[in-house]
Formats: C-alpha cells, structure tokens, sequence
C-alpha cells in the first residue's frame, strides 16, 4: 500500500509509511472547542513581545482568560500523526553511514567533569593532589556508591549471541557498547546497560524501558531486537545500530569547521529534522507513552532520514511513581513539581530546536526556563512566526502549549514554507490550511467577508445536522441555526458568520463569546472577535485579536492576513506591509490579497513606486490580474502634476487596455487619463513621436480623443443628465473647425 502523504514515495508497512512515517489512516485532529465573555483587551502587560509584533495589543486566551489566574482544567495533548524529511520545502544533504568501529570510544573513561553522584548529584570521582579521580568509591556528600566503569570489555560473549566490539558512548542512563549479532548474519548491534549499576533509580527505569519498547514500533524510532542478561545480574537492552551522525555532534562538526565559532544548523534544516521526528512523539503519545528527555543527542540523521534513539527516560503518561529523567536546559519547568505530560515533551522539542539554530547561551541557567527577546536574538527578528512558534511551545504554563505533537508538527511546517520561501523566489504552489479556507479574494477589497473562513471541525457534535443547513441566505441561515440539537462550538461559529452576514454585530459577539466560554483556549472565538471588530471599524480591537490567533497558530497565513490588514486600517503600515510581504511571497492563494494589500499600504505613504511595483507582481495567470492592470492604471493616472509625464500617462493607458472593469468605468478612467494629457501638452507643448494609449501627444490629436471618450462615456450613462453633461463635455473639448 503506497502512503497518501503528498509528495511521498513510501508504502505503508505495519500501518506506518516507511519514508514519512505517517500512518495509514491519520485520525482526525479535533479542533480546540471553545470562557468567560469578555471585551477585547489590550493591556500591555498581558501581551508577549515578538519581533514584528511587540507593539500590538492581544486578546485574552487559554490560561489568561481563567478568573483570578487559577489552574484550569485542561487536556493536555492528545495522539496525532505525519513528513518526509524537508517536506519538499528544503533539501537537507545526506549523512553518509559510516564503519560503526571508527566511532569507538579509547579509551573508554568517564570525563571528570561528567562524574556526579546519582543521588545527591555532588562531584565525585574528581582529581586530588596530582593524582587522577576514581572511577569507583563513595560519594563523599551523601556515601552513595559510584561505579563508571563498562562492566563489558571487547570479546565477551553476551547471551551467547551478542560479542562486545567496544564502547560508544556513555550517558545519563547507561553505557552503550557495539556489538556483532553473531546469530543474524555478524550485523552491527548497540547493547545498552546501566551507567552506574549502584544507582537503584537507573536500575527501575531499565525494567521499566523493557517494558516500554517491547510496544514500540515505528519507523522514526530505534528498532529494539532483545533483551538479555548478563552473568551478574545486569540487564541490557540490544538494539538497532543506526550508523549516522546525531544532531548534537553535527552541531560539534559545524562548530570546528568554522574554527571554534558557534555554526547554527540552518533554520530550515533544524525545522525539517523536528517536523521529521514530531510523527515519533505522536506515536508514543498514541501508545500513552512520553519520552521525557528530549535533546540534539537523541536524534541521529541517517542518510537522508532520522531516527530517535535512547528511549532510556520513556515512561507512561499515568506513571506518577517511577523515576522522571530528562536534561536540564531541555526539561519543562512544571516536570519537578507536576510530572510529564505531553506538553512538557512538546516543551522538549522547542528547547531542541531552539538550540540547534541560534548561540542559545545560559540556556541552562539564565534562561533554563524561558527565551531570550528578540533585542538579543536578530533571527527572531528576521523571522516572527518561528519566534512565535518557539513562545508558545515553551509557554510557563503546560496548558498554553501545542495542544499535540501533530498540531505543532502543523505549525512547523507553515513556518518551514514561510522561512524556505525567502529564498525560494517567486510563490510556486498553495498549500491549503486544515484549519482555514483558501482565500478567494480577486479585486483590492479585504473586508471581514473576504477573510478566509474557518475550516468546519468533522468532530463537532453537531457536524453532519451543520451539512443539511444549505442555504447561503444569511437571514434563512440564522432562523435554522436557532435550534440546534444541542449547543457545540461549530453552532456558534456558524450563528456568528451569520449575525455577522446580516449586519448584526452584537449577536456575532455574543456566538463568539460562547465559543470561549466553552474553552478558554479555543482561538476561534477571538477569531471571530476579531472578525466582528473589522465589520464595525474598530481596527484596535481586530489588531488584538488577530494578533492573539497568530501567536497562537503561528504557522497559519490566514492570522497573517487578517492583522495585516487591521494594523493597515490602525495605521501600523510597517506591521502591515511586513505581514503582506509574508503572506505574498509564502503561498499562491494569498499573492493576490497581500499583494493588493501592500500597493495600498504603498499608495497611503505616499511611495507610488512601490506599490505600481507591488500589483506589477500579480501573475498574468491569476484571476485578480485584470483587477491589478485597473490598480495600476488608477495609481498612474493620479500621479501628482509635478511628477506626472507622458510616459506615466501612456503606461496607464496601456494597463487599463489589459484591465478588468465596468464599461463605465474604463471610459471614466479613460476621460482622466486624456485629460491630463491635454493639461500636460496645453502646459508644455506637445512630445514629438510620443503617444497616449494610441492617440498621439498633440493637442489636436488628444482633444479628438478626449472628445470620443466623453460620447462614450455618454452613450453608457444610464441618466439622461448625466449623458447631457457628458455631451456637453465633448463639445466643449472638441476641435474647433470652420464646418
């Protein structure tokens, strides 16, 4: 069976795609549902800073929106699934498989600086007066026992079929030696065995990782072949040796090829591993597993794939007895006090990434817990929707994170498309939101109505009564929506689109408003807000509002869009032209909207140039093309008089020629166009050789001209006055002759 991801070449082996790691039939992703009713706010105090956006109000949601700050009740996370590393959006080169023996460790010795005591976690086993630190002994704080050395040397035989080839690595749980399965035709294994076999915790959690990874199955993830024991006592764990280069010592790599300075890993490579790794974590999610310890360490590239090694701190998402093991720097701040859910490995994954593509220093001390602003980090500034993405999956509060590790893969991939797309040139294709519809828009109109639409949630209770309703009829639309078989979040969505369709502003609040109180994270209730506050021309309300749906979904063009163009009817029009550069560059659906949007952000600020430049970017192709030759002939006819030429004059002859309109219209722009002409030549004199949509730049020539334009006009004019002026325009300018 071939998988179904777009783009994949793999098949479908045991329900997993065997090269993106989706599966089979990928479960549908329920839509956060829908607090207290509430006015938009936009207090300062409550709004997190971004790069583009830290001027910008926001609306309360999630934890913000819950009475006098106390813990709500929410689900953390649930099961999702997934894309072929880069996703087609970037090429990640290819690591070679190297000979497993040329990573060897010799000698095999624990660091001093890495020897700390299981228990107390004090310094043990250090150098004392010239003399070289113990690798066994006492811990001298606590008197806990310490042992680093591999109680595996080359040549054993372990379980009669597995013959230790040497050691590794060793980390935080255990050693890892390599070995040849003498059994299965010499192939190369990793066998894994405790660290410090004194440690009684490490020696729980490598029973209960057997117990774990006998579930274990999937594509992205370390295969597990057995478990054995040895002579002593001590178990070990013999798995698939993936012969690559983990995403820690790739970073080492970039660091001494550039000569001890910090190399980040480019960020659309960085994003492309996680997006890649992100199908893993829902699958362990699935099982009601967590893996907890999270790092550069634990994910290898191999060839032009991944794998996610070391499952050593896996632990089930109801375990609150078993020891929890993760790294500090990476570990959620609420683990010590409340455990693991699948909001503290999401927090893992964004520590990770964050990590991997900029110099994140005192990440495990002066910002063990939060990030470091955008003042001291330029790449947030160069790109505000991974800044974003990387506040809200590190959120102080579980509950404000990615709701999945699917929806966050979702919005890494709308930020990898909008990072790539920098690069790539002029917009090649549309990927279409599973959240938003694809925008519509064809003229230089961007209302409420002319926002993408929220995608209907398959899993609303409500949903298959939502399909029988078909009338477009607003008015016939809210008398069926009235009686619904029983409140659901997708009804007052639907009841606010509505209210809103008929002019009825309070009844869309108050749909939206329920939405929230339903769910104080559901982002579609101040999606509608927002939405409410644009159709009334409160642009301060809409920019709360849409900048609170972007930070919470901040791989999504639609937000974009939408605060785009509140911040353009605020006057933030740097905000809004940046917005509507990402939107047009990022996606073929929004080129025409955001292009659209920039020429009259452009044409505010009085730089004609730049937004003649901004339609000129319109393809031939698109349906708003005729719209955009109108802009442009509207834009060029209205060039100041002491900037306006015959040249500028005849290219807007030229583009209201390719432009669609009204007759009446074309014939109105028309009249302008010659006009000014006239004034022009009447001014200066006539231009030799030039000419103005086909009429030659002489006085004779441009009032026979003119004078057709107004008959014309006249002849489309639906008032019998209106065509008398007309007429009377015409003979005033036509050409005086002795007949």
């Amino acid at each position: 069976m071939r998988c179904t991801q777009p783009g994949c070449t793999g098949s479908i082996v045991d329900g997993y795609c065997d090269v993106c790691g989706m599966a089979a039939e990928a479960p549908a992703v329920a839509a956060a549902a829908p607090n207290a009713s509430a006015a938009p706010s936009t207090n300062p105090s409550s709004t997190r800073s971004s790069s583009v956006t830290n001027r910008l109000g926001q609306v309360p949601l999630g934890s913000a929106r819950t009475a006098g700050g106390s813990r709500p009740t929410r689900r953390l996370g649930s099961a999702g699934s997934a894309s072929r590393l880069g996703a087609g959006f970037v090429h990640v080169p290819p690591v070679p498989i190297l000979d497993p023996r040329q990573a060897l460790m010799d000698p095999a010795v624990v660091a001093e600086e890495k020897r700390f005591c299981s228990v107390c976690q004090s310094p043990v086993g250090r150098a004392r007066d010239g003399s070289p630190g113990r690798t066994k002994g006492f811990c001298p704080k606590c008197r806990t026992p310490f042992d680093f050395d591999p109680k595996l040397s080359p040549g054993t035989l372990l379980g009669g079929q597995y013959e230790i080839v040497g050691c590794l690595a060793h980390g935080g749980m255990g050693w890892i030696y390599l070995a040849r399965d003498r059994n299965v035709n010499d192939r190369w294994v990793v066998v894994k065995g405790l660290l410090n076999a004194g440690d009684p915790d490490a020696f729980r959690a490598a029973v209960a990782e057997k117990q774990f990874l006998a579930e274990v199955e999937h594509p992205v993830i370390v295969e597990i072949y057995n478990f054995v024991a040895a002579a002593d006592g001590a178990s070990y764990i013999i798995m698939e040796y993936v012969g690559g280069q983990s995403l820690n010592n790739l970073l080492k790599s970039r660091m001494k090829d550039a000569g001890g300075r910090f190399s980040p890993i480019p960020v659309d490579q960085a994003l492309a591993f996680m997006i890649e790794v992100l199908p893993a974590f829902s699958y362990l999610h699935g099982l009601g597993l967590l893996y907890c310890d999270f790092k550069p360490a634990n994910v290898i590239q191999v060839g032009d794939g991944i794998k996610l090694i070391d499952l050593g701190g896996v632990r089930r998402i109801d375990d609150d007895v078993t020891p929890i093991y993760g790294t500090v720097g990476f570990q959620a701040p609420e683990v010590p006090a409340d455990g693991t859910s699948i909001a503290s490995d999401i927090y893992t994954v964004a520590r990770t990434l964050a990590v991997l593509i900029f110099e994140f220093k005192g990440y495990q001390n002066q910002y063990v817990d939060r990030l470091p602003s955008p003042d001291e980090v330029p790449l947030f500034v160069e790109h505000d929707s991974l800044y974003r993405l990387l506040l809200r999956a590190t959120a102080p509060r579980p509950e404000d994170r990615f709701h999945s590790a699917e929806e966050l893969r979702q919005q890494m991939l709308g930020v990898l498309r909008e990072v790539s797309a920098t690069t790539a040139g002029a917009v090649s294709r549309s990927t279409p939101s599973t959240v938003f519809t694809t925008p519509t828009v064809a003229g230089d109109r961007l209302e409420w109505d002319d926002l993408p639409r929220l995608v209907p949630d398959a899993t609303d209770p409500n949903a298959v009564w939502l399909q029988s309703i078909t009338t477009d009829d607003p008015v016939q639309r809210r008398a069926l929506l009235a009686s619904p078989p029983e409140p659901s979040p997708m009804v007052s969505i639907e009841q606010a689109y509505a209210a809103l369709a008929t002019g009825n502003g309070e009844a869309a609040w108050a749909a939206a408003d329920a939405v929230l109180a339903a769910d104080p994270w559901d982002w579609r209730g101040v999606w509608l807000q927002g939405l409410v506050a644009l159709s009334r021309g409160d642009a301060s309300h809409a920019v709360g509002a849409f900048n609170t749906v972007y930070g919470t979904l901040p791989g999504e063009l639609a937000p974009k869009l939408a605060l785009a163009r509140a911040c353009e009817l605020s006057g933030d029009h740097d905000v809004a032209d940046r917005l509507y550069q990402v939107c047009a560059r990022t996606d073929a659906a929004y080129v025409a909207p955001a292009l659209f949007g920039r020429a009259r952000v452009a044409t505010l600020d009085g730089r004609t140039t730049d937004a003649l430049a901004a339609l000129d970017g319109i393809p031939s192709t698109s349906r708003a093309f005729g719209e955009s030759r109108r802009k442009r002939a509207t834009i060029l006819a209205s060039v100041p008089d002491d900037r306006r030429t015959m040249q500028t004059l005849d290219a807007a002859a030229s583009e209201l020629a390719q432009a669609t309109i009204e007759p009446q219209e074309r014939a109105a722009l028309r009249i302008d166009i010659l006009a000014a002409a006239l004034q022009e030549v009447l001014a200066h004199g006539a231009v030799p050789g030039a000419s103005i949509g086909g009429v030659a730049a002489d006085e004779r020539s441009l009032r026979t001209g003119l004078e057709h334009a107004y008959r014309e006009a006249a002849s489309l004019a639906a008032e019998r006055g209106r065509r008398v002026a007309l007429v009377d325009e015409a003979n005033r300018v036509r050409v005086r002759t002795l007949t």
